[in-house]
């Protein structure tokens, strides 16, 4: 067993945001186990009250530059059942479909250009340039693929604008909705090779489990993304379904010491969300080809080693590929029309839960008789999984201590399991403690 050891990583690389790893041994005791977010606290839902219903979810989808759809729609959703309001089929499937293009867009940066090095033993994606440079084209080919379908009909990927309460502001027109799957299509050979790429590198993933809580959007119709209750799955594989509305009765928020961030907890001390939480929870719904990618990577409900996001991740992103083009040729099948935006019938309290990439999102708003805001709150997936990091890492660093391993090494599994969480640090910051001294 290593009897020392001192890692102070300040500022994770390859994360959104500032997240520190402070790890101290002295004679084969840990003194120091900590994930530490020291983030600057951000006040969205106070930048809220005040603005009218119309207003909400353009503030509220620049929580994220990544998660930025997601957040619409969270808050779209959420204004909406506040209002009364029930959109078309329409709406919902290009709704559907916008989801897609985000989750299938942030997946392949993830997989590619933040994971991979660690997979290559590179310290970033720059130097791959050189000695994997196909595989670098590769990957800019898919991602452009995404930014070009959520741009298509969110009218831009970064902040949508067209996705507003009531339905859309414009719609993409058939001969784009055909382009665009044309598109889709001529992807795929590209898709099977990342598919077989990260499969020849799993070898290289860390093998660790620990068995935790995951908490995701559930829909027995449906792999869920854009609409669902919550359901929680226990590693023993037990099931529990919540209605939304209640989401602060499963999330419990409190304060950690250790963060800016709040942390979450549920059934266990702490559980997690994300890519593997919504595998776990809703396998049985994914596309075929989805699963066969799963089986491929040798992935299988319940999963309780949580470097197997990046994988759950790229099953998603098959998912997202095969489903965008049904709901693509749903859309040209029933023909798009324009449709006037739904009106509010009421003004009272609405929550919401939607997936983005990094799990699950909660968005709950309060507005008065004039359509104003009076009150707003966000949970943000990334606060929900930083709990569940620290425990991860709690058990994960005695098992690397009795390895033969070198502190560089340690670092870099340690490094490797905050980054497989894929977390938006900055995002998940929503708690600041004043204290005043006399």
């Amino acid at each position: 067993m290593k009897q020392d050891l001192n890692i102070n990583i300040t500022h994770l690389t390859r994360v959104e945001g500032h997240g520190n790893i402070v790890v101290n041994v002295r004679s084969g005791h840990i003194e120091k186990c900590e994930w530490r977010v020291p983030e600057s606290p951000r006040f969205f839902e106070a930048m809220v009250r005040g603005r009218h219903y119309s207003e909400v979810a353009r503030i509220t989808s620049r929580i994220c530059g990544i998660c930025s759809i997601g957040h619409t729609l969270a808050s779209v959703k959420a204004t909406e059942s506040a209002l009364g309001i029930e959109v078309s089929e329409q709406t919902k499937i290009l709704r559907r479909l916008i989801k897609h293009a985000e989750n299938f867009d942030s997946h392949i940066l993830h997989i590619y250009f933040l994971v991979a090095p660690d997979l290559l033993g590179a310290p970033s994606v720059f130097p791959l340039v050189k000695t994997h440079g196909e595989v670098v084209k590769r990957a800019l080919r898919l991602k452009r693929l995404g930014h070009e379908w959520g741009s298509l009909i969110g009218g831009r990927t970064t902040h949508p604008t067209t996705v507003i309460p009531g339905g859309f502001a414009s719609l993409p027109g058939p001969k784009d909705l055909l382009c665009l799957k044309d598109n889709i299509l001529k992807a795929l050979p590209d898709l099977e090779e990342t598919v077989n790429t990260v499969a020849s590198l799993a070898g290289n993933i860390p093998d660790f489990c620990r068995p935790t809580e995951y908490l995701a959007v559930s829909a027995d119709d449906e792999y869920a993304l854009y609409d669902g209750c919550v359901q929680s799955i226990l590693p023993d594989g037990t099931k529990e379904r919540y209605q939304v509305k209640d989401y602060r009765t499963i999330t419990n928020e409190y304060v950690s010491p250790l963060s800016t961030a709040k942390y979450c907890k549920n059934k266990l001390q702490s559980y997690m969300a994300g890519a593997l939480a919504r595998f776990n929870n809703n396998y049985e719904q994914l596309h075929a080809e989805a699963k066969k990618t799963a089986a491929t990577l040798g992935l299988k409900p319940v999963c309780t080693n949580p470097y197997m996001n990046s994988a759950a991740q790229l099953v998603e992103v098959v998912h997202s590929v095969h489903e965008g083009l049904s709901l693509i040729d749903q859309l040209i099948n029933n023909g798009l029309r324009e449709e006037p935006l739904v009106k509010p019938t009421r003004y009272e309290k609405g929550a919401s839960a939607v997936e983005v990439p990094r799990g699950i999102l909660f968005h709950e708003y309060i507005y008065d008789w004039d359509g104003m805001c009076l009150t707003g709150n966000c949970i943000i997936p990334t606060n929900q999984n930083h709990a569940n990091i620290q425990h991860d890492m709690e058990k994960l660093v005695p098992e690397l201590l009795n390895k033969d391993l070198t502190e560089q090494q340690i670092a870099l599994h340690l490094e490797m399991l905050v980054r497989a969480y894929d977390p938006c640090i900055s995002c998940s910051t929503h708690y600041l403690d004043v204290r005043f001294i006399k």
